[in-house]
C-alpha cells in the first residue's frame, strides 16, 4: 500500500462565492439587534428578508473577500454597537466555516424599525 501525497498536493478546495454569501447573511442575521424584514411585490407580501451580502472574493492564503452588507437595524438600539458585532460575527464565521479572511466590509443600515 502507497503512502498518501502530502496535503499540499492532493488538491484545493474553491467556495463559490455564492455559499459565502450566504454565510455572511447567516452570520449578520444572528446578531442581535438585526431584523428581518417582511418583502413584498407589487404589494403582495412574499417573505421576509433578512441581511443582503454581495461579496467579491480576492487573492491570499487565507483566500480574502470583500462585502458590502445591508442591514435593518432594531429601534431603539446602538447601531455603532450593533454594526462592530455584526463585524465580528461575520468574520469569526467566515473563518471558521471557509477558512476564509474578511478584506473589507462595508456596512449600509437600510432601515431601523421597533
Amino acid at each position: 500500500m502507497s503512502a498518501l501525497p502530502a496535503v499540499e498536493e492532493r488538491g484545493r478546495l474553491e467556495i463559490h462565492p455564492t455559499v459565502l454569501r450566504k454565510i455572511v447573511e447567516h452570520a449578520a442575521d444572528q446578531v442581535p439587534g438585526t431584523l428581518r424584514h417582511e418583502r413584498r411585490l407589487a404589494g403582495i407580501d412574499i417573505g421576509e428578508a433578512g441581511a443582503s451580502a454581495r461579496i467579491t472574493t480576492g487573492p491570499g492564503t487565507p483566500p480574502t473577500v470583500d462585502i458590502r452588507l445591508e442591514l435593518t437595524l432594531q429601534y431603539p438600539a446602538p447601531v455603532r454597537t450593533v454594526v462592530a458585532n455584526v463585524r465580528a460575527a461575520v468574520g469569526e464565521e467566515l473563518a471558521r466555516i471557509a477558512g476564509h479572511r474578511v478584506r473589507s466590509l462595508n456596512v449600509t443600515v437600510a432601515g431601523l424599525r421597533s
